[in-house]
């Protein structure tokens, strides 16, 4: 049976072929997917959304101990707060075969940073393999489990955005059923204390030499003689790139497991053509290697060393020029900046917020990270999940002892304080800040697309389970003042960051109301009965032009020039109410939707 799937969709298919039993990810763009159709073979896979990517990957290595095959997915910025065990992991080896997959994002298309995650497979000493098409990344799930359990080792497979979100014909089979493996205690393999880790210090290089003669000899790498005046070594999306570009006027290395890489192999390809150019994304991670082998080439000396190595990019450096395309006035296109949606919670928070004075506003990941741009001006930094709250805790410790009267205000969302945002809040109380923080609780995983978390009530694959109530685990974690507001009610955010900035202690401050875009839950139909029942309109007897609600940034608004009078889409409008509170006339009102 053949299917079109993406790469993401092929990463399931090949985890459900492969007789995987247990994965676990947290959602992030471009992996978001992988757990997201593992989750429909539901009796055949337990697929599990993690709070953090540690702490999947912490739960697929016991699923592997225990001896079942398993799989842990994450996005590239992922696998650094996924090190830690992995690193260690990569000491003991496995019982069940046990794959990471790692979605890394050349282009920084969703990304706070564009980083090559090829040097983790180098730095943890484990076999990698890179699979260039959807096909390719089925295939590749199965056998980086046959390498992990014939080598004892963890496997990363690292696929980029174009592999992830591009369709490709899959051939797709059965599923083999893989006995679960006895648990036999062994402390020597798993006991990783100093007596031991030296012992596996030493098997680890013992396994690095196997894993060389393996990528020597496996077909995952290949050689492709046509032409022997240009030769192109590749791997992943990057030969189908360089295919384009190229065709059959240059040979290929094709390279699908790369780490270690095959010595032998590119030795042989150097030799037997006259110029080696070397396509990869980003890092010189071959190229260094064909270098070291004593062989000149052209690789981030010649082409970008960021960014996605597509067709048009590979035309511009080798002919100064790419494909002649249609001809636009440029200066038609109108600017479209990302922005927060109609009627999306935070607009009212940070509305307010943006008008404080002398205050620092730390920032986080998600689609609140919108509001250091106009009309808002409400953020000052955003670093990684999870840590606006650490930083601000540091920032607002030194303005202390410069008795400098700026105060921190700390943002994150609901799903990002479950990720890493409860131990910096653990740092908040336990050191004594006093700044303010707040979660933006959407009841969901915004950004991402919608994905269930600890606070929503339910699991990945559908089932009704505890919805952890965060007003209780931030006062746990020693918090004294909380209050919970509606954040479209703009006198109630005035009124709690009022509260908060007066205080000398450290405070939260929950915005709780549900994404407009979420599906309701049978909780969030319980408690927001009442939302997006009306929309808002515009008097025109009544307006004045001034744009005043313009300024809240809802998309929903905008001003007809020639009537000097702000009309409202109706179609785009969820009734949030936000522009009729600062109409300094009261020309908005309300309709029933």
């Amino acid at each position: 049976m053949k299917k079109l799937l993406t790469g993401n969709e092929a990463i399931a298919r090949g985890a459900y072929e492969a007789g995987v039993v247990f994965a676990s990810a947290y959602p992030g763009t471009p992996s978001t997917e992988i757990l997201q159709n593992l989750a429909d073979y539901k009796g055949d896979i337990l697929a599990e959304w993690a709070p953090n990517e540690k702490v999947a990957l912490e739960a697929v290595i016991g699923a592997s101990i225990a001896g079942a095959r398993s799989l842990a997915a994450m996005k590239h910025v992922g696998v650094n707060v996924a090190a830690d065990p992995l690193f260690t992991f990569a000491y003991t080896g496995v019982n069940g075969g046990m794959v990471l997959i790692s979605a890394d994002e050349p282009g920084q298309h969703s990304s706070q940073n564009e980083q090559d995650n090829r040097n983790y497979a180098k730095f943890a000493k484990i076999p990698m393999l890179e699979p260039a098409d959807s096909q390719e990344a089925k295939s590749m799930v199965k056998t980086a489990l046959e390498i992990s359990e014939a080598y004892n080792t963890p496997a990363l497979i690292r696929m980029t955005t174009r592999v992830c979100h591009s369709k490709s014909i899959v051939e797709c089979n059965d599923r083999e059923e893989i006995v679960i493996k006895a648990y036999v205690k062994n402390i020597e393999k798993y006991m990783a204390v100093p007596d031991f880790s030296r012992k596996m210090r030493v098997k680890i290089e013992e396994r690095t030499k196997a894993l060389m003669e393996f990528s020597n000899r496996t077909e995952l790498n290949y050689i492709q003689w046509n032409n022997r005046k240009i030769g192109v070594i590749s791997s992943g999306a990057c030969y189908y790139f360089a295919r384009e570009v190229f065709g059959d006027t240059a040979s290929y290395l094709k390279l699908g497991f790369t780490n270690p890489l095959p010595l032998n192999k590119i030795k042989e390809f150097c030799e037997g053509v006259e110029k080696v150019y070397v396509l990869e994304e980003n890092d010189p991670y071959i190229e260094d290697q064909v270098r070291i082998l004593g062989f000149d080439c052209d690789g981030n000396n010649f082409f970008p060393p960021y960014g996605e190595k597509t067709p048009d990019v590979i035309r511009k450096a080798l002919y100064g020029k790419t494909n002649a395309t249609i001809e636009y006035d440029k200066n038609k296109v109108v600017p479209r900046p990302p922005t927060l949606c109609a009627g999306c919670p935070h607009r009212g928070f940070f509305y307010e917020l943006g008008k404080r004075k002398n205050i620092m506003i730390s920032g986080d990941i998600g689609c609140y990270s919108l509001a250091f741009a106009e009309p808002y001006n409400a953020m000052d930094l955003n670093m990684c999940m999870g840590a606006s709250i650490s930083i601000g805790h540091g920032v607002q410790q030194v303005f202390n002892m410069k008795d400098d009267p700026m105060r921190v205000v700390s943002v994150l969302g609901d799903s990002t304080f479950f990720h890493t945002g409860i131990n910096s809040l653990l740092e908040v109380a336990y050191n004594k800040s006093n700044t303010v923080n707040v979660i933006l609780d959407n009841r969901i995983t915004g950004m991402t697309g919608h994905q269930e978390n600890p606070g929503t009530g339910y699991t990945l694959q559908g089932s009704k389970t505890v919805e952890i109530d965060i007003a209780g685990l931030v006062k746990a974690c020693g918090i004294k003042h909380i209050v919970t507001i509606n954040p479209n009610d703009l006198k109630a955010v005035k009124k709690a960051l009022d509260w908060a900035l007066a205080l000398e202690e450290a405070s939260v401050i929950i915005t709780r109301w549900p994404c407009l875009l979420k599906k309701f839950s049978e909780q969030d139909n319980e408690e927001f009965s009442h939302a997006f029942q009306s929309k808002c309109v515009v008097d025109k007897e009544k307006c004045i032009g001034c744009s005043a609600c313009i300024r809240t940034g809802c998309p929903a608004l905008f001003l007809d020039k020639n009537e000097k009078k702000v009309s409202i889409r109706e179609e785009q409008c969820v009734g949030c109410g936000v522009c009729l509170q600062v109409c300094p006339v009261k020309a908005i009102g309300k309709v029933e939707a």
